[in-house]
């Protein structure tokens, strides 16, 4: 049975927006969404060993946690993977490590799912982990979206004075004949256990990389007061008119809001 690490990794507090983890969204913490996702996957995958565990430093975030989802293993985070600068990658190796060490056992695959991506189906969880598992010669697969934007037609590099296309040679037309670029959403990670284990320069770009693509209204990443109330908005339309997203929402257990961190 192929054995897969689910990382949950959350800071405390947060300068772009305070304690953001820690928000209710849409009546249930903002965290939950993901585990509720996870563990959708989790109940449609039988036939592979799924743990999951959170790193984090916010004592109010592990609680909250461990009140409807105890079986998720708490990693205390360590003060040297909590600054600001510190790459997401050092955390993912620490979430490894230790959870290997805790389960005895050795992962083919570790998944991250980032907590401020609620508009997550279980369905994209399946396919990020669908297509790494049926690639053996790619490192990591990340979630994107179809890009609204493309540098070759109708994006611009800042110059100082003045702006140019940033990509010369090949001009078109029509965006349509444009190559096809993506948005990396930052909503999931698979990665094949070794490269990640391996891995020294903290830079996702070192591995051969696949994408696994989501509806790009639901990957909203929020990063402000003001990102957190628009995806409010977009999950009350979502909810209502798409099953696969209503699931998650009322497959999340209990009723009780998130504590909030001191400020």
């Amino acid at each position: 049975m192929k054995k897969l690490l689910i990382t949950i990794c959350g800071r405390a507090g947060s300068k772009g927006f305070k304690n953001k983890n820690l928000k209710v969204f849409c009546g249930k913490p903002l965290v939950y969404y993901t585990l509720s996702a996870a563990t959708l996957f989790q109940q449609a995958r039988p036939d592979v060993q799924v743990d999951i565990c959170l790193n984090t430093d916010s004592e109010a975030l592990a609680q909250l946690v461990q009140q409807e989802y105890p079986e998720v293993e708490f990693l205390p985070r360590g003060e040297a993977l909590a600054g600001d600068t510190v790459p997401k990658m050092a955390v993912f190796q620490d979430s490894l490590t230790r959870m290997e060490q805790k389960r005895q056992c050795q992962y083919d695959y570790v998944m991250d799912l980032d907590i401020t991506s609620p508009l997550r189906t279980a369905q994209d969880i399946q396919n990020a982990f669908e297509a790494k598992e049926s690639r053996d010669d790619l490192d990591l697969i990340f979630s994107v979206t179809e890009s609204r934007r493309n540098p070759y037609f109708n994006m611009v590099r800042d110059c100082g004075d003045h702006v140019e296309k940033d990509i010369v040679g090949q001009t078109y037309t029509a965006r349509q004949q444009a190559p096809v670029f993506y948005d990396l959403n930052a909503s999931i990670y698979v990665f094949a256990r070794d490269f990640l284990a391996n891995n020294t320069t903290g830079i996702l770009w070192d591995g051969r990389i696949g994408v696994s693509k989501m509806m790009d209204t639901g990957i909203l990443d929020i990063d402000s007061e003001e990102d957190f109330l628009l995806m409010e908005v977009i999950a009350g339309h979502l909810f209502q008119t798409l099953p696969q997203f209503a699931q998650v929402r009322n497959h999340i257990r209990g009723n009780m809001p998130a504590e909030k961190e001191s400020l």
